[in-house]
């Protein structure tokens, strides 16, 4: 049997949420006492790291000896991680988190029953949601005021260049609880895509400097609320309900603005910062009233 390059895809994309949700679930049981602060910021630098370095290896292997090479790649990466995730502590009592349907259910009622941790999910998968617009705005943004479609590439390397920054600037002081942290760096994407409607080459650089100061905060943010509020048998659930998620807004976001932007650039990404700034006001909203 063959499967298509697609098929591969959606193959692999269901298995999305487990990496980044469940692995992330197992930091409480890897630090005893629980993550502090700077463990949870290096465990989003690492996102923040390897979504910096993986698309660019991926591109210089695919260009050197061709795209399935570049796929073999990327499963000897997976496959060096294996003996790292097999020695992760267990669940207590050798039974694994959210292994059953039930499990599943409760955490799926957990997450919109808590209300700290509803309002940090919510948050962040608005912002997802524009994130993924602007994901699909790139290639026309590199090719309209950067040069060439492949250049609008940099703008996604900035803004994580400058997650991986202001996280190591965060780790060594807190200047905000994390719930906080959330809902103001969904407003600081809010303003940097506002800038990206400009167009300008200048602007555009200091747009995705100021997202990726956004973007990087409020994945560590998240991380924390989601270890504070979690019981552990739920944990991984939770985690993993979250990360798809996060994963499925920037789905839906890239779905939304790849037919809006060929009409009007400038018209997505202000439509974008809209539901960036909506989900940030919401979430501040919802923590006042409860």
């Amino acid at each position: 049997m063959t499967f298509t390059s697609s098929q591969l895809g959606e193959a692999t994309g269901l298995l999305v949420p487990a990496l980044a949700g469940g692995w992330t679930a197992q930091l409480p049981r890897a630090v005893p006492g629980g993550p502090p602060a700077r463990v949870n910021a290096f465990d989003a630098m690492t996102f923040g790291a390897a979504g910096l370095a993986g698309p660019a290896l991926a591109g210089g292997v695919a260009e050197a000896l061709g795209a399935p090479a570049a796929v073999l790649v990327a499963g000897v990466l997976i496959g060096l991680a294996v003996p790292a995730a097999w020695r992760l502590p267990g669940a207590p009592g050798g039974r694994e988190a959210g292994v059953t349907v039930g499990d599943l259910v409760a955490g799926a009622r957990f997450v919109l029953g808590d209300p700290a941790l509803a309002r940090a999910t919510l948050t962040s998968a608005g912002c997802c949601v524009a994130q993924g617009m602007l994901t699909a705005c790139v290639p026309l943004l590199g090719e309209r005021a950067l040069g060439g479609a492949a250049r609008g590439a940099m703008l996604l390397s900035c803004a994580a260049a400058s997650g991986l920054a202001a996280n190591a600037v965060l780790a060594r002081r807190a200047v905000m609880a994390p719930d906080a942290v959330i809902r103001t760096s969904a407003l600081v994407q809010a303003a940097a895509l506002a800038l990206a409607a400009s167009g300008r080459p200048a602007v555009l650089v200091v747009a995705a400097l100021l997202a990726g100061a956004g973007e990087g905060p409020q994945l560590t943010a998240l991380f924390t609320v989601r270890h504070r509020e979690s019981p552990d048998h739920l944990r991984g659930r939770i985690s993993t309900t979250g990360a798809s998620l996060k994963t499925t807004g920037l789905a839906v976001g890239a779905a939304l603005a790849g037919p809006l932007a060929g009409r009007s650039l400038s018209g997505t990404l202000l439509l974008a910062s809209g539901v960036a700034a909506a989900a940030g006001l919401r979430g501040a909203r919802s923590a006042e009233r409860w």
